[in-house]
């Protein structure tokens, strides 16, 4: 099933419909994909990454859980496949799918789908709406960076704090120094290097095509990424998509915070879901560079809109009574586009 989740794109999967063993499964979905080529015209990938990724999703065993949902990422111009990150965009189709899978039962109203991220180790919880007992993708709940309205999909993470790092703080640190730029290393659901852009010389306002033109602070990114991995308990991150490095500034549009991310070294036209958590947690640690510029609303449970080139996502935040964050949601919606058969080479 090929579907929108968020504001992503790509195929859904039974697990059990793919080839077995990794080396088959990864070539199989390159050819569907198109991969390696730019265009990836001989396939049904976008020629984006964010338009080249797959969700392969199982009924699960674990307790209190639905189903398992591992996560691809397909390279549009290199031969890779790649489980080493995750996505919150598309996880926001893997409840529709499976409800139309029969992995869930549909309730008359809305069925919540517990969906275990293999990727992470990590649960969230997708609320669908299923009128009738079926899926709907009609709605009014509207998203940045994806035209129209459809039905919401409110999606509540559980326990992602170092889900990929071991800690939220990897190093310890809210704020470490590297090749002399401020940055809080942060995974509360993806790995994040977070910076001040006018740190980086830049406003963090320009455009993503400004900043993807621009070879210097590529550059300067990158090699703070590769500094920042082995920091992060992710080892050697050369040929990895994480972490990813989000430069930050004073929100403009009314926001909490304005965003500039790269995956990893090209300019996201929008912001991750599990980016734009690990990102306003960012901002609510004192002393952390993203703090200082975000402004953060009162109460325990915060709404905090995170501004990216698009648009923005608005991560509601429960604090626990030390100050951390207890728990984030992210409203996301998704759309089934196409139904069928998919052919490798």
């Amino acid at each position: 099933m090929w579907m929108r989740g968020g504001t992503s794109k790509g195929g859904y999967f039974l697990a059990s419909d793919l080839p077995a063993g990794t080396a088959a499964r990864d070539a199989f979905l390159l050819a569907v994909m198109g991969s390696p080529d730019p265009r990836q015209i001989d396939g049904l990938g976008g020629g984006d990454p964010l338009t080249s990724k797959v969700a392969v999703v199982s009924k699960s065993a674990r307790p209190g859980v639905d189903v398992d949902y591992l996560f691809l990422q397909v390279f549009v111009d290199e031969a890779i496949v790649t489980d080493k990150e995750k996505c919150g965009n598309i996880l926001a189709g893997v409840g529709p799918f499976a409800i139309e899978r029969g992995l869930v039962s549909a309730n008359a109203g809305d069925t919540d789908a517990a969906i275990f991220m293999v990727n992470t180790g990590q649960t969230a919880v997708a609320r669908v709406a299923t009128p009738d007992g079926r899926v709907t993708y009609a709605g009014d709940a509207k998203i940045d960076g994806v035209p129209g309205a459809s039905a919401a999909i409110p999606l509540v993470f559980r326990e992602t704090a170092g889900s990929s790092c071991g800690a939220l703080l990897p190093t310890g640190n809210v704020v470490d120094v590297i090749a002399g730029v401020a940055a809080t290393l942060i995974d509360n659901g993806m790995p994040c290097v977070v910076l001040r852009a006018a740190d980086l010389g830049v406003a963090g306002t320009e455009t993503p095509e400004e900043l993807d033109a621009n070879a210097d602070l590529k550059s300067r990114l990158e090699s703070i990424r590769l500094k920042a991995g082995p920091l992060m308990n992710l080892g050697d991150v050369t040929k990895a998509s994480v972490p990813k490095m989000t430069l930050v500034s004073q929100p403009m549009n009314g926001g909490a915070i304005s965003t500039r991310t790269f995956i990893p070294q090209r300019c996201h036209a929008a912001i991750g879901v599990l980016g734009a958590v690990s990102v306003a947690t960012a901002c609510l640690l004192p002393g952390a560079p993203a703090a200082a510029l975000a402004r953060i609303p009162g109460g325990a449970r915060k709404a905090l809109s995170v501004e990216h080139p698009t648009g923005e996502m608005t991560v509601i935040a429960d604090m626990d009574e030390s100050g951390g964050v207890a728990s984030a949601a992210i409203l996301r919606t998704a759309r089934k586009l196409a139904d069928g058969i998919v052919f490798g080479r």
